[in-house]
């Protein structure tokens, strides 16, 4: 039998083995065959043929089997038939870059070329109608980063170290089921050679090939792998010894007269507190434990956009903010980007969550730990932004919650830019790859936390993270959460942000360097771009539309014909103008979503015989406001226009643009909408022509858009869209008629917020408004931040608020939405005496008060 047939034979035998025990996951995109249009440039001559070569980073006849496997299963060139062109043959279409000397296994060449690539390159030379398309590829076996103090790990998993045959073995017996393969863009040797004689002369072709793939295939390996990552003991030993620690040390030594011995014990045990202890074997077992959870718990967690986070991951450090729903966040969205093949974020996590067993788990699938304030301590400070510093120098993907805490409304909460101020000062410090922010939305069907957000939002104290309320919560896990979707945003690019902001020449050279003001702004501006974007990609759900059309009726109830009609015309509009190029939409009709409501037990259907009516079930109004409140901001504007339309029952086209004009910093700063003041007139037009197609409204003869027929069924449909914006505007006026109702410089800004949030607890009550939000503090914050900017109001030597006529002016335009009942019914809650003013105030402080000493107690 010649050789060429025994290799075969053996090939043959080799792939039947593997594929007892290997099953590889090919991630991203398979490569096309390759095209024959283009030119040598060099010669001017047509390539008609193009030959494709796969290119491996090691020598590994394992791995050049598993990509031959693959190839011939995905209908490819083989990777393991020869290689002709003319008369020259090659063994095979593999190009190993770390060559492999059968004569010389013990002492290879330490920069040797690989003969098959020199080769190649001549055979170009000879055959100028040939290109050969270089492919990489990506094998891994098992994805843990590199642990040095751990022999085990070394051994049984893949890892930045060259892998040799008896690991190469163990690699495929324990983690065949767990091999990744990625095909990467194909590049033209030809194109590759040209380039290199032209720009880089001094160098053979083959050196800068080799140095360029090698580079490319070692960047491909750390999307996945993440950086070559040493274990946690060493990090600290790094850490404590650097430069600005060890001042810090020295400072804190002094400020609190202690010994430097045990000074450096503080910042060990901060250490010790803050840092990450990534393992594999936590990751693999979170893994398979939230794969049973995500079945058992959801129908099904949909992702969307996630090549977004492929395509940046080459280039960019990323750092992932996602909204803050619920503490399934931090395993969720870890679990949906493992699953696709790329590593695992390291992630922010409050110290609240580092309880026994719990917190090591966190840690293990790579949490680390930052207090809630740590303002006044300065070695904290400074230990916490080295560690950071450290993290971002080894391009480790990062995830933080730009809200701070978890959203009790559904609303998005204004950013907490201290993780997002010590990224900046980090990267300016020392920049190595530039850092992309991943804004990501997560939407729920259900919530495992929804009836403690409903008490704590009805007055009831925060419930501490403890052992025990994990495994409360765990007892609901019989029950079915519907559907939960993840969708990536659009990215924000800090360079550009800091650019924007003047702050892209600023260099920060040690820890503790004041930050600048353009710094400031920048850190400011990325905050509001990243809820922006992450309110871009909304997930409109079913649940989300029954939330926003039942909440807009008095009693929660809707005949069910007309249930369907309302969330068809929703569903058209959103799909006619969707929020955002990004925003996702259920595919389910009307009757699907209430057939959907029904299944999840959040409505109920009460048979009649004049028709069915669709209602809320018990107990589960106020629970569905945080729903209706996650898509909010996506149909605010419509909403307002309908408000407007049918409360006045017509209205002039530029009356109503110069209205909403008034009315949107207001609604922008609360919802975060995306829309700048000079795209507001078009979007406006926009939404009037949708509504007038959707025969919502009308155009009289005048040219006024016009309320249909009071009564009709339209009219109720444009009724039920207005309702949405009129929480917000009821509020607004409410703390007008406060701030007017005292008169100008007579009262506080933080009196006007307190006073504020107990006016709204008490018209919940009396006027079952049934939603906690309507006197959520921070929206009254934010209003009055808003009416601060805009020029209404300013604050004296007192910090008292004054105004003048201009700001009596806003308040008229309540006149113009609000009806004369609730006109009449706020100005009349608003309305204190002098007695009474104290008499309310006195009481708040006291109730703080006793929460301030509850909290010392713990």
């Amino acid at each position: 039998m010649s050789k060429s047939g025994f290799g075969q034979i053996y090939r043959q035998l080799s792939s039947k083995l593997l594929d007892l025990v290997v099953t590889p996951h090919v991630l991203g995109e398979v490569p096309t065959e390759p095209t024959t249009t283009e030119e040598n440039t060099a010669t001017e001559q047509p390539i008609k043929q193009k030959i494709i070569c796969y290119v491996l980073q090691n020598y590994s006849r394992s791995n050049a089997l598993i990509v031959d496997g693959e190839t011939r299963r995905l209908k490819l060139p083989p990777a393991l038939d020869p290689l002709v062109v003319g008369n020259q043959k090659e063994k095979a279409s593999v190009l190993f870059l770390q060559h492999h000397n059968e004569n010389n296994l013990l002492n290879p060449p330490p920069h040797a070329f690989p003969p098959r690539l020199l080769r190649l390159i001549d055979l170009l030379e000879n055959h100028p109608e040939v290109d050969i398309e270089l492919i990489p590829v990506t094998v891994l076996w098992g994805r843990s980063p590199d642990k040095e103090d751990s022999w085990f790990k070394l051994l049984f998993t893949d890892t930045w170290a060259t892998p040799g045959t008896v690991k190469q073995l163990v690699n495929i017996g324990l983690h065949g089921r767990q091999s990744y393969l990625e095909f990467h863009q194909g590049q033209s040797l030809r194109t590759l050679v040209e380039f290199a004689r032209k720009t880089h002369p001094n160098l053979s072709p083959a050196t800068y090939i080799l140095n360029t793939l090698n580079k490319y295939l070692d960047g491909q390996r750390e999307v996945v792998l993440g950086p070559d990552l040493s274990d946690r003991r060493n990090v600290m030993h790094s850490l404590i010894k650097s430069k600005d620690v060890q001042e810090a040390i020295r400072r804190e030594s002094i400020r609190s007269k202690v010994s430097m011995i045990e000074s450096e014990r503080r910042a060990i045990a901060y250490l010790n507190e803050i840092v990450s202890d990534y393992s594999h074997s936590a990751v693999h077992f979170a893994d398979m434990a939230l794969t049973r959870l995500w079945t058992q718990l959801y129908d099904g967690v949909e992702v969307h956009n996630f090549s977004t986070v492929r395509e940046l991951a080459k280039d960019y450090e990323i750092i992932y903010t996602p909204c803050h729903r619920s503490h399934i966040d931090y395993l969720l969205l870890s679990y949906v980007i493992y699953k696709r093949g790329m590593m695992v974020p390291y992630i922010a996590a409050g110290d609240n969550l580092n309880m026994p067993f719990v917190g090591q788990l966190l840690r293990g699938g790579g949490a680390f730990f930052i207090r809630r304030t740590f303002r006044g301590n300065g070695l904290y400070t400074t230990v916490f932004k080295e560690y950071l510093y450290s993290i971002l120098s080894r391009n480790t993907p990062l995830e933080y919650f730009i809200e701070g805490g978890r959203s009790r409304t559904g609303r998005l909460l204004p950013p907490k830019t201290g993780m997002l101020a010590m990224t900046v000062h980090s990267h300016l410090r020392g920049r190595s790859k530039p850092i992309v922010f991943l804004p990501t939305y997560i939407g729920y069907e259900r919530l495992m936390e929804g009836s403690t957000y409903v008490g704590e939002m009805q007055g009831k104290p925060k419930e501490s993270e403890s052992i025990i309320g994990i495994l409360k919560t765990l007892r609901k896990i019989e029950r079915i959460f519907g559907k939960v979707h993840v969708n990536f945003g659009e990215p924000v690019f800090l360079d550009d942000m800091l650019k924007k902001h003047g702050a892209d020449q600023i260099k920060i050279e040690k820890n503790d360097d004041p930050v600048p003001q353009e710094v400031s702004d920048a850190v400011n501006g990325s905050g509001n771009a990243i809820l922006e974007n992450i309110n871009r990609a909304v997930v409109i759900n079913p649940v989300s539309l029954l939330s926003l059309i039942l909440l807009a009726t008095p009693k929660h109830t809707l005949d069910e014909e007309i249930c369907i009609k309302q969330l068809d015309v929703y569903r058209n509009l959103v799909a006619a103008l969707p929020y955002d190029e990004r925003t996702q939409v259920t595919p389910l009709s009307g009757k699907e979503i209430i057939a959907y409501g029904l299944k999840l037990k959040l409505i109920k259907r009460i048979k009649h015989v004049l028709g069915d009516i669709i209602a809320i079930e018990d107990n589960q109004a106020v629970l569905l406001t945080y729903f209706r409140n996650n898509i909010l901001h996506a149909f605010v504007l419509p909403s307002l226009i309908a408000a407007l339309v049918e409360h006045n029952g017509s209205i002039r086209r530029g009356d109503l643009i110069n209205v909403i004009r008034t009315l949107y910093p207001f609604l922008k700063a609360e919802l975060f909408l995306k829309w700048q003041d000079e795209d507001l007139k078009d979007q406006i037009c926009a939404y009037v022509e949708a509504l007038i197609h959707a025969e919502l409204i009308s155009i009289d003869t005048e040219g006024n858009l016009e309320s249909p027929a009071p009564n009709s069924e339209d009219h109720n449909q444009l009724v039920v869209l207005a309702a949405p914006v009129m929480q917000s505007l009821e509020r607004y006026y409410m703390t007008l008629a406060l701030i007017t109702q005292r008169g100008s410089g007579n009262i506080s800004t933080r009196q006007v917020e307190e006073l504020s949030y107990l006016v709204g607890q008490r018209l919940s009550v009396l006027y079952e408004f049934n939603s906690p939000e309507f006197f959520d503090k921070a929206l009254f914050q934010s209003f009055i931040k808003v009416l601060t900017q805009q020029g209404y109001i300013r604050n004296n030597e007192d910090n008292a608020i004054v105004f003048d006529e201009n700001f009596q002016n806003v308040a008229q335009y309540a006149n113009l939405v609000l009806d004369d009942v609730t006109l009449q019914m706020l100005q009349h809650i608003t309305t204190f005496s002098d007695e009474e003013l104290k008499e309310a105030l006195d009481a708040v402080a006291a109730q703080q008060a006793k929460r301030r000493l509850k909290r010392k107690k713990k």
